[in-house]
């Protein structure tokens, strides 16, 4: 497919994309586009023009500051908008091209704020990398210990904090709290001395379900929506000494960063594989009959301020052990229900090899392996003044679809105390 809108080389909005997110500007107020190129289709405007007049939508479903309403509509007009907006900027569909509103439906990006896509409601975190847990596992039980005798049987997770999930742009404050050092005879507390990253993909469910339904796991595609990257920080230190018994709190809940751009799980057919193979005989209803992967390039780059960006991390969405359909399928078989906008990110994304970690605490194996920058500087952990950049994109046969990126700098901890 080709368009008539200019798509620079390598760009991740293509026509083959079309990811939805919400946006502002200094002349608009909140509204929801899609992205193609350089520019960002006003859909407010492309209704308002009489666009979508064969699709039954509410007057000001897109002049809203999340998805969620929209999402709400249902994947079957979903679907349609998504392949309308297709169908106007394709080369040969002049109807927007030479339309006299083209100019007010076609947004700078540059130009825009992009905002949190969705409200989100709920948000589960997994544990879905075998090669993540083994590293983590072998770190601090040992090799023989690696894997707990339930990673293999189910995907692991823990419900975290919603309300500090945050766009990319936004800067983070190092955070405070309490740590005890291997030596010391009790805890100490103040910044954060090991602030870590987390390379992560989240999916946002696409419709509401009741308490005690279950969804089954060739069901699960019809209830996700799409996918943002997802860094989950954390604060190494503080999670050490307070996860034992109840697990993850506040070396989590301090902030997650999201990319802006929702890209939906259509967009992402063509790249459609198969997950690894289960290790243990998994019980009925974890079971899968088709692929629920992804070949999704993952890459994770820090910047210092006023330096050149390094490339950290180059990993795969595919080498993720546990799959979307698996994950909702568990996170649903007891009954709890799940809402639109509700997110669920994959847990950290690390591969086969060294330079596929998709943690510092990996990457520079738990402080012990200093991690070289472009500049010289070496890093253990992320440092204030740091930026941490987060890409994703799809590529095979010609067609390329991204996520841009999620994007964070690492601010000092916030007062004095």
């Amino acid at each position: 497919m080709e368009s008539w809108v200019q798509i620079p080389k390598n760009s991740d909005f293509t026509i083959y994309n079309l990811p939805f997110g919400v946006f502002k500007s200094k002349r608009l107020s909140p509204r929801i586009g899609m992205a193609i190129g350089d520019k960002i289709v006003d859909m407010h405007i492309l209704h308002r023009e009489g666009f979508f007049s064969a699709i039954h939508l509410p007057d000001d479903v897109f002049l809203q500051d999340s998805l969620n309403g929209f999402i709400e509509l249902g994947k079957p007009i979903t679907r349609k908008v998504r392949e309308t907006v297709q169908k106007l900027l394709l080369d040969e569909n002049s109807a927007l091209k030479d339309h006299r509103a083209r100019g007010k439906v076609m947004v700078n990006r540059k130009e825009a704020v992009m905002l949190m896509p969705v409200k989100v409601g709920d948000y589960t975190d997994f544990y879905s990398s075998k090669e993540h847990a083994t590293n983590v596992g072998t770190m601090f039980r040992g090799p023989e210990n690696a894997l707990m005798p339930n990673w293999k049987h189910l995907p692991v997770g823990y419900h975290g904090r919603a309300s500090s999930i945050i766009p990319s742009g936004v800067p983070i404050h190092r955070p405070k709290g309490q740590f005890k050092a291997p030596d010391a005879d009790s805890p100490s507390f103040g910044p954060s001395e090991r602030l870590d990253f987390e390379l992560e993909m989240a999916f946002i469910t696409g419709r509401n379900t009741k308490m005690g339904e279950r969804i089954k796991t060739e069901e699960a595609e019809d209830c996700i929506f799409g996918f943002v990257l997802f860094n989950d920080w954390s604060a190494r230190d503080i999670q050490a000494w307070e996860y034992v018994p109840l697990g993850p709190f506040l070396g989590k809940s301090f902030a997650s960063s999201v990319s802006p751009w929702v890209v939906t799980i259509e967009a992402l057919e063509p790249f459609r594989t198969s997950s690894p193979k289960p290790e243990e005989q998994l019980l009925p209803y974890l079971q899968c009959e088709q692929n629920h992967s992804f070949d999704i390039n993952l890459e994770v780059y820090i910047q210092p301020k006023e330096e050149k960006e390094t490339q950290v991390c180059r990993s795969n969405y595919k080498y993720l052990y546990w799959n979307v359909a698996q994950q909702l399928a568990h996170q649903t078989v007891n009954g709890c229900n799940i809402n639109i906008g509700d997110m669920y990110a994959s847990g950290t994304i690390s591969g086969p090899t060294e330079d596929s970690f998709g943690s510092m605490l990996e990457l520079a194996w738990k402080g012990t392996k200093p991690l070289r920058l472009e500049s010289g500087a070496e890093r253990l952990f992320i440092e204030d003044g740091d930026t941490v950049k987060m890409r994703g994109y799809a590529e095979k046969d010609g067609i390329r679809v991204g996520f841009g990126e999620v994007s964070t700098e690492v601010l000092p901890s916030n007062g004095k105390n």
